[in-house]
């Protein structure tokens, strides 16, 4: 039985990294240091953002424009 559901967890996995991969996206796992998670989950609290995925991508934003402002 636990073979049954972990091929159904294994196939559930796939289809949402095909759907990902679809749109232009991909799943990535980090690992980081406590404190470094601790800043993502502030800015996503004080930005009002629903993910730490949507935080990392506005500091991403703001260093790529930081770097285009400096070169």
């Amino acid at each position: 039985m636990q073979k049954a559901a972990a091929h159904t967890s294994a196939s559930k996995n796939q289809l949402y990294r095909d759907r990902l991969r679809a749109a232009g996206s991909e799943e990535i796992l980090l690992q980081l240091p406590r404190a470094t998670i601790a800043l993502i989950d502030d800015l996503k609290k004080r930005q009002g953002l629903r993910s730490r995925s949507q935080a990392l991508l506005q500091l991403i934003g703001q260093g790529r424009e930081a770097t285009q402002q400096v070169a």
